[in-house]
């Protein structure tokens, strides 16, 4: 099963509000998930980013793969994979 941390599209047509979740990468986008680990709002001044970096930091040791998307988020939210992934 590859697993992969990515965003949920959530909100209303022209206002878009995301959960970043863990979700197996066969499922659609705004499917079934296994856990939702944050969000993420890009319409509030500064946009807002919430990460449980305790739990992404287990899912990326159990070999969770981050999108470009989250990616940019955890660096955004000064979140590295490498400290994520010693549990910082």
């Amino acid at each position: 099963m590859a697993v992969k941390i990515r965003l949920k599209r959530m909100g209303a047509k022209k206002a878009p509000f995301y959960r970043i979740v863990v979700a197996d990468s066969r499922f659609p986008r705004d499917g079934r998930f296994i856990e939702e680990i944050g969000y993420y709002d890009p319409l509030k001044e500064p946009a807002v980013i919430k990460i449980d970096e305790a739990r992404a930091a287990e899912w990326l040791n159990k070999g969770a793969q981050l999108t470009d998307t989250v990616k940019a988020l955890f660096n955004k939210a000064g979140i590295t994979k490498n400290a994520a992934s010693e549990g910082q």
